[in-house]
């Protein structure tokens, strides 16, 4: 495939609708980034070459142009000196160099017009190795997320296994037992002096609490009975 088919085959092509097609967009992606990169290349070299031959057609063409002058100066001279028949020599080889100038300025505009379209091509190929690359950009960060998300969906789908939920029970299990153990640390242990002494002093106050009800019953009795003795009547 030449250079000019493949650059038409790559600046008409819709990116979006190949990479749709494609099974593999990112492999599509990078098969048509490097295709449109050598394009590029060669399209450079190619640019530059004209440029290069250009050059040489305008040394060419300066070259004519002098010897073109110099057989009129030389025609008019022959002229001057009443000799016709070299200056009708001389016009001619004028007239031969004054063709060759012709002929090398039709090659300088067509290297002019070869040279402009090489430079759009390389705009429009340049432009769309950009949108390429990025598209290639957005197709790499699509993949991450999917492959992210993926794992993601792979971790929650271990955490609801079977395996892991028994994981979680016995690690339970294992807590609870912890703390039913702690627990029964102190359960039965006799109690250290401090707490002896106040177990002492909460009997102490309850005895007291115990002896004023116990006071209070007795007083009220008594005055009952104090109500009742004038009316009390002997059998």
């Amino acid at each position: 495939m030449g250079i000019f088919t493949r650059f038409r085959d790559i600046v008409s092509s819709n990116i979006n609708a190949m990479l749709d097609r494609a099974e593999d967009p990112e492999k599509m992606i990078k098969l048509m980034i490097r295709e449109m990169e050598d394009t590029l290349v060669e399209i450079k070299a190619a640019c530059a070459g004209a440029m290069a031959e250009k050059k040489k057609v305008l040394r060419r063409l300066e070259e004519v142009r002098e010897r073109a002058g110099l057989w009129e100066e030389r025609a008019r001279l022959a002229v001057a000196k009443g000799r016709d028949d070299l200056a009708r020599e001389a016009l001619v080889e004028k007239r031969r160099f004054t063709s060759m100038v012709e002929k090398h300025e039709a090659d300088l505009i067509e290297h002019d017009g070869l040279i402009n379209q090489y430079q759009d091509d390389i705009q429009q190929l340049e432009d769309k190795l950009h949108k390429a690359r990025e598209k290639q950009r957005i197709l790499v960060q699509r993949h991450i997320h999917a492959t992210r998300a993926r794992q993601a969906r792979e971790e929650i789908r271990r955490a609801d296994n079977y395996a892991s939920i028994a994981k979680f029970d016995e690690l339970e299990q294992r807590i609870e037992r912890m703390e039913a153990e702690a627990d029964l640390v102190n359960f039965g242990r006799q109690p250290n002096l401090d707490e002896a002494f106040d177990d002492l002093r909460t009997d102490d106050d309850i005895e007291r609490e115990l002896a004023a009800i116990k006071a209070s019953r007795n007083r009220d009795a008594g005055a009952a009975s104090d109500r009742q003795a004038p009316g009390k009547t002997e059998p």
